[in-house]
């Protein structure tokens, strides 16, 4: 019996070993690679050497032997164990934003920092309590089917959704192949609408819009902007929308930010400096040092009056933006506090496709401002309205006005 104990453990102990040195390999020869480029992390070379003794874990090893030999029903697949104890291990660090995805979900995800994916066309937000918040894109299959802004997820596909699940995971039950009478169906419950609503939407490829824009109908003078994600294609996209609306003649405009929820920070990055005269956007602070991301040159739309419209929602990138524009006293925010999240997480893809996100810095505003955990108060702080209209755009417009009008415009 000492003899099949001692092969078992040293048979487990060679699988959590090559779990840990996947995950060191994947540091050593994808650091810096954050889906094309999240952020430059300058690391000194590691060399690959045996792991210590107490690395293997073995309390860990004694506990998987005891239940080979005891449990009563049947244990969950090697994967599964696997995928327990690496979140387990992450979890021990009280980051919430240091976590593993499954390879379903890592695969998606670089799909949605891509601009595309098959799936149904929302963007999927946590409200204040916690809850699945879908909001559609325009002229999405979703939006197609009724889904409005603000509906709440309560199922999927039959399923009860549990606020413990990670969003990442529910966001990839929205997602599928795209072929004839593949879709999911959804239940929402709607503010104002007694019964959940039941809707099945098919699958469709979904371009996702970054960057949406328009001249206001409330002031012809005035432009906005709404950028729902920083993507791979988000600056390409703003300056065709400064481009038009230049081309309009606008005097004014209106940066909407408000549920974004961040995406590639050199984009992000990107971003800010059209609207800024140039000077630093944001420290980034990791383990080695602290250095300036700075604008290279004079903004494309630096020269108008300029309001940021900000709620719980905007996170992460959308913060470095704002919180940018704010320090500068390029522009004020309007709306609501922002989430707080000013952490940078490498994404570092495993042996079998799935990934880890490692929290590796963290970002400071123009002034050294904290981010995380404490947002962005904004100048004009407002309450949302209970019947859902829009009044941070209309304080917005007024703000604008006053700035023109005092301008002789």
């Amino acid at each position: 019996m000492q003899n099949a104990s001692e092969k078992h453990k040293e048979y487990t102990r060679s699988i959590l070993l090559g779990a840990l040195l996947g995950i060191v390999l994947a540091l050593v020869f994808f650091a810096g690679f954050l889906l094309r480029d999240y952020v430059d992390i300058r690391m000194s070379p590691v060399f690959a050497t045996p792991l210590p003794e107490e690395s293997s874990y073995p309390l860990l090893d004694e506990v998987q032997y005891l239940l080979d030999q005891n449990y009563l029903r049947q244990q969950p697949d090697y994967s599964t164990r696997q995928y327990a104890a690496i979140r387990g291990l992450l979890g021990s660090l009280e980051d919430r934003n240091t976590f593993f995805i499954d390879p379903p979900v890592a695969q998606s995800e670089s799909q949605v920092l891509a601009g595309t994916y098959g799936g149904i066309g929302v963007s999927l937000q946590r409200s204040a309590t916690g809850e699945f918040t879908l909001y559609p894109f325009p002229d999405s299959p979703a939006a197609a089917e009724g889904i409005q802004d603000g509906d709440i997820l309560r199922a999927v596909n039959g399923r009860v959704l549990e606020l413990s699940e990670q969003q990442d995971a529910v966001d990839q039950l929205l997602r599928g192949e795209v072929r004839d009478d593949n879709g999911v169906e959804v239940t929402v419950s709607r503010e104002g609408v007694a019964e959940d609503v039941n809707v099945f939407i098919p699958f469709q490829v979904i371009n996702i819009p970054s960057v949406l824009w328009r001249v206001l109908s409330e002031d012809q003078r005035l432009g906005y902007i709404q950028i729902l994600r920083f993507t791979n294609r988000t600056p390409d996209e703003l300056d065709t929308a400064i481009s038009e609306l230049q081309s309009a003649v606008i005097e004014g405009l209106v940066l909407d930010i408000r549920n974004n929820g961040g995406g590639l920070l050199q984009e992000s990055i990107q971003v800010a400096s059209r609207f800024l005269e140039g000077g630093v956007i944001v420290y980034e602070q990791t383990k080695a040092e602290e250095r300036p991301f700075e604008a290279d040159e004079v903004g494309s739309i630096a020269d108008i009056p300029l309001v940021v419209l900000v709620n719980r929602g905007t996170a992460s990138a959308a913060e470095i933006v704002a919180g940018a524009i704010q320090d500068q006293e390029r522009g004020i925010l309007i709306g609501q506090l922002t989430y707080g999240k000013g952490t940078i997480q490498q994404i570092f893809s495993l042996s079998d496709q799935s990934s880890v996100h490692v929290t590796s810095a963290e970002w400071f505003t123009p002034d050294h401002h904290v981010i995380d955990g404490v947002g962005l108060q904004p100048n004009i702080a407002m309450i949302p309205d209970e019947t859902g209209r829009d009044i941070e755009i209309g304080e917005a417009v007024r703000h604008l006005q006053e700035q023109l009008e005092a301008q002789g415009s």
